[in-house]
């Protein structure tokens, strides 16, 4: 089931590899969903918040496991676009064994660290304990998420974006059940929501291991490769933790942005819980398209087929901000009975809040989606340097956006720190992209003139 996105025609290819990658990741913020539902629902508001309020750490911790292994596997699609198979294998190895040593770090730390951090995030008295215990097991549980989102790196690499959703499809029903089982009838709270999101992600990660063992030879690194490697560890780091660093400073900001939030007390929290559970799966499409790219733009610089990527960049913005506007539009007309899912108390004033928020964000969804096509381009092609950097220009943007609306204690200001981050960080990599390329047609147009000199 391995694709060579090498050949054919590019909008046609994307758009078939991409498919598959916005279902997966629909279901992959289904897990939270359904958490923040059941909870909402069967629990009470307070709890609903108690969830929110860590989502900003399990975006932070999560997204720099995300980011990490999906550079760990940019390697793998470049060679695998090279047909360097013994190199990919030796990749595939080596990304292992840093993964490893590196969630083993992470879970020490953040488990060790989390009170600390929410007492620095102003979480509401009423909701803390509730807030901690939720997070705790999450990260105590972060092998499951990075078996998966190591594995399915790996497959996607080399095209093959279906098997990944399959296993998240069997994983996420096994959450809902969960869910219902230690929420309702255990009557575990939060904790048995965090409980059931661990046990499900295990579940996918370890279905995609198994699948690998048996049925994707590419994959299969030789008995010397399951070691560091310096090259590859050298190359997988300059790559890796860019990007993992990069969700780590956009994180930072939406923690910035949590803080800020949290002063209006735990009905806001809850508000914009409901609210950004919607937003985040109406922008799943927007974020699947920059992970297709990933993917399209390693096999084809590994084949240093420039032109191609250039041509497939074009159809990615076209089809981008084609679904930017009709889902913006969506999702304003869907909200109120979106909303009404998560809640059913203090149901007018949480209207009210997730509705703004709701409005703001989706005028700004052409330039998110600018945000993922040129970040993901970027770090295939294997530059890390500036699609950090646009990490870095989100936070500041969120954070003088929140500073302001501290300051003018508005509501709508906070519900500005995503928007602001959103335009100032599209903009700057639209130009990084575009000082990118224009250095890479330099380069090869010298090439060329050597050649015919020489």
């Amino acid at each position: 089931m391995e694709l060579d996105m090498t050949r054919g025609r590019p909008a046609g290819l994307i758009f078939r590899f991409v498919l598959p990658i916005v279902a997966g990741n629909v279901l992959q913020q289904f897990y939270n969903m359904v958490d923040a539902i059941i909870v909402g629902r069967f629990v009470g508001s307070q709890a609903l918040a108690a969830v929110g309020a860590t989502s900003t750490i399990v975006f932070l911790i999560i997204g720099f496991m995300t980011g990490m292994t999906s550079g760990f596997s940019v390697i793998t699609s470049q060679r695998f676009g090279a047909g360097d198979i013994r190199g990919m294998k030796r990749s595939v190895g080596n990304g292992a064994v840093l993964s490893i040593l590196i969630t083993i770090f992470l879970t020490i730390v953040s488990t060790a660290g989390m009170r600390g951090l929410l007492t620095l995030m102003n979480t509401p008295a009423d909701i803390f304990e509730d807030a901690h215990r939720y997070i705790w097991i999450i990260c105590a549980g972060l092998w499951a998420n990075v078996l998966y989102n190591l594995l399915a790196s790996f497959l996607r690499s080399v095209g093959n974006s279906k098997v990944p959703l399959y296993f998240l499809a069997l994983s996420a029903a096994c959450n809902v059940v969960l869910d219902l089982l230690f929420v309702i009838c255990f009557k575990m709270g939060v904790a048995g929501a965090a409980w059931a999101t661990v046990i499900s992600q295990g579940v996918s990660g370890i279905l995609c291991l198994l699948y690998i063992g048996k049925a994707v030879p590419l994959l299969h690194p030789e008995r010397d490769q399951w070691r560091i490697n310096s090259v590859d560890t050298r190359t997988q780091i300059s790559i890796g933790i860019p990007m993992a660093l990069q969700f780590s400073i956009t994180a930072a900001g939406t923690i910035i942005m949590q803080s800020a939030l949290n002063l209006f007390g735990s009905t806001a929290v809850a508000a914009y819980t409901a609210a950004g559970k919607l937003q985040s799966v109406a922008s799943q499409p927007l974020a699947s398209m920059g992970q297709a790219l990933a993917t399209y733009a390693g096999q084809n610089s590994g084949k240093g087929d420039w032109g191609r990527i250039r041509q497939g960049v074009r159809a990615a913005v076209a089809m981008s901000t084609a679904y930017a506007v009709i889902g913006g539009i969506i999702l304003v007309l869907a909200a109120p009975f979106g909303v009404r899912l998560f809640v059913s108390e203090n149901l007018d004033q949480i209207m009210g809040y997730a509705q703004t928020y709701i409005n703001i964000c989706v005028l700004f969804f052409i330039p998110l989606g600018l945000i993922f096509i040129f970040r993901n381009i970027l770090q295939g092609c294997g530059y890390g340097f500036l699609p950090m950097m646009g990490g870095v220009v989100e936070l500041a943007s969120r954070l003088v956006a929140a500073v302001i609306a501290v300051r003018l204690n508005s509501y709508v200001g906070v519900c500005m720190c995503d928007a602001s981050a959103w335009l100032t960080a599209g903009l700057f990599l639209l130009g990084a992209y575009w000082y990118t390329m224009q250095g890479i047609i330099r380069k090869e147009n010298l090439k060329t003139m050597r050649s015919v000199n020489g």
